[in-house]
């Protein structure tokens, strides 16, 4: 029987299956408060330019001093990253008249901040403001940098090493590494800690999907596959109420980052992936685990006919064609693989260049940010719900190509709408937002089930390199300044449009089995191109008939 079925025979979606991705997805949900982390350490709170010591000062006074030491801006509110040019020994005696025509000079004594939302973020801490507000951006840069790198390396190596291996790893360094990111005095040690993060980031989530997938029996994939990004999607409120609640940037990001010791120490009761194992020869520790699976889910009788003998011979075929090794390069060798890469990498460049565009900076629509991030992550949920459904009925591949065009839709309507006209600003941005996060959990679990088994880590660290990839380069348009409050939003809906149709070119895999082998997706994309082909010949015979009888 195939691997499916032994999955089937064993309980299919048991006990073991929900309590493994249960165990997986706690992870991703506080994998998704890292991403975002940074909309709060790096709020940017108001700010001026400090006054010159006046606490010995009466009310009044110190209002005086103010009211010549800076001038407000169209807002009402003082100027941020200037002051008039003057000799502290004047403060007291001025007049209006006297610093009338005095020259501008930037904050000497640093500044003043408003500390009614955050008592600390990295902003204040380190004053990434005015001339250093792009600091602030480099930080997150630097992070998705981690994050871009964390799917390249950690990609392939989970081929060759297991899933579980690089995975517990990859938990122990996320919470050794956040820990320390939190209590760091400089701003270079923080970014250091930061891009680990970054690429311990990565591998968790790659391999995690992997791991679900391949445990999971084709009946409860795509529900699984759901999972995983409504998981990402949970976690985004978890970020904005842990925020609310912890208000001081250090103990933040502690507290997003210590969970993931405990999930190091869980980590080594989950089992490696069997299929992985068979494939790699073995065998004999994929039937410890399989029969491990079996007893939990109630069916140790199962589990103990298994035999070594009996699982490979279904995959002889499979384990015999396999190569001990694998690179990147085998995901471009052969023309099904190359057309299927090609389109997957843009696919996932686009979505995610968009969605973390929207995301990075929730201070721009004027709404309390809290609230902001719980919106989006609220709407997303429901959004992947629907998601949940209409896939398991409609296919992969429609789901995909409608989600990323609509997000493209609203994000351009989002760009060209009137900033003052602030609620319908909020409603396409969140809802062109929910469309992306569709479009980019469809893609985790299509991609997981396009890619085989012989190589679906490293074709899954290729789609998550150029995910940040796009997150990285949307990262950089914003540290690039607000040149323009419409070529952004038009790069963000232009990218998933484009990607949308490129989608269209990648084989529907709904009750298809997993491909194991590079050669089964080469069989399986000329069985499509013989099957087009056949319907072309009896096109063209239909016609030549009519054309006979007319």
């Amino acid at each position: 029987m195939a691997f499916n079925d032994v999955l089937e025979s064993l309980g299919g979606v048991g006990c073991f299956q929900i309590l493994h991705t249960i165990l997986l997805l706690v992870p991703v949900a506080m994998l998704s408060c890292h991403n975002l982390l940074q909309n709060f350490t790096g709020a940017v709170p108001e700010h001026y330019c400090k006054l010159p010591s006046t606490s010995d000062l009466n009310n009044q006074s110190q209002r005086h001093i103010m009211k010549h030491f800076t001038s407000l801006d169209q807002e009402h509110k003082p100027w941020r990253c200037v002051q008039h040019q003057k000799a502290p020994d004047l403060l007291l005696n001025s007049t209006d008249k006297l610093f009338e025509g005095k020259i501008l000079e930037y904050c000497k004594e640093g500044w003043t901040y408003d500390r009614s939302i955050f008592s600390s973020t990295i902003v204040t801490e380190w004053n990434l403001v005015c001339n250093q507000r792009p600091w602030r951006q480099v930080a997150r840069s630097i992070y998705m940098t981690g994050v871009l790198l964390g799917a390249l390396v950690f990609g392939s190596l989970a081929d060759k090493l297991g899933r579980m291996e690089i995975l517990t790893w990859s938990y122990l360094q996320m919470g050794i590494a956040g820990s320390c990111a939190a209590f760091l005095p400089t701003y270079d040690g923080y970014c250091a800690f930061r891009f680990l993060c970054g690429v311990a980031s990565s591998a968790i989530s790659v391999n995690s999907i992997s791991l679900i997938l391949e445990w999971m029996p084709k009946r409860g994939r795509t529900l699984a596959g759901n999972f995983f990004g409504f998981s990402y999607s949970l976690g985004q409120i978890v970020l904005a109420a842990i925020a609310y609640l912890i208000r001081d940037w250090r103990w933040l990001q502690f507290a997003v980052s210590a969970p993931f010791l405990l999930f190091f120490i869980y980590s080594w009761w989950l089992p490696e992936s069997a299929r992985w194992l068979i494939l790699r020869g073995e065998t004999n520790k994929a039937l410890k685990n399989l029969r491990k699976a079996a007893h939990i889910n109630g069916k140790w009788r199962e589990g103990e006919k298994l035999t070594t003998e009996m699982l490979c011979s279904e995959m002889q075929k499979d384990i015999f064609i396999i190569r001990s090794s694998h690179s990147v390069f085998d995901l471009v060798r052969t023309p099904a693989m190359r057309r299927m890469s090609l389109c997957l990498v843009l696919v996932w460049f686009s979505s995610n260049f968009a969605y973390y565009g929207l995301s990075m900076d929730l201070q721009n629509f004027g709404l309390s940010i809290f609230l902001t991030q719980a919106l989006f992550g609220g709407v997303e949920m429901t959004a992947k719900l629907m998601v949940m459904l209409v896939m398991t009925f409609v296919g992969r591949r429609v789901m995909q190509f409608v989600s990323l065009c609509l997000a493209g839709v609203m994000v351009l309507s989002y760009g060209f709408t009137p900033h003052d006209m602030q609620m319908l600003c909020t409603v396409l941005a969140v809802t062109g937002k929910a469309f992306l996060a569709s479009a980019i959990t469809c893609m985790y679990l299509y991609t997981g089930e396009l890619y085989p088994t012989e190589i679906r880590q490293t074709g899954m660290g290729l789609s998550a390199m150029n995910a940040r990839l796009g997150s990285a380069v949307a990262s950089v348009l914003h540290l690039a300044g607000d040149f323009s409050e419409t070529i952004l939003p038009m790069l963000f809906g232009i990218t998933p449009i484009i990607a949308g149709f490129f989608s269209c070119f990648l084989l529907e895999t709904k009750d298809s089995s997993l491909p194991d082998t590079i050669n089964e997706v080469e069989e399986r994309y000329r069985d499509i191109s013989f099957e087009e082909e056949e319907a072309e010949r009896e096109q063209w015979i239909i016609k030549i008939h009519v054309k006979e009888i007319s």
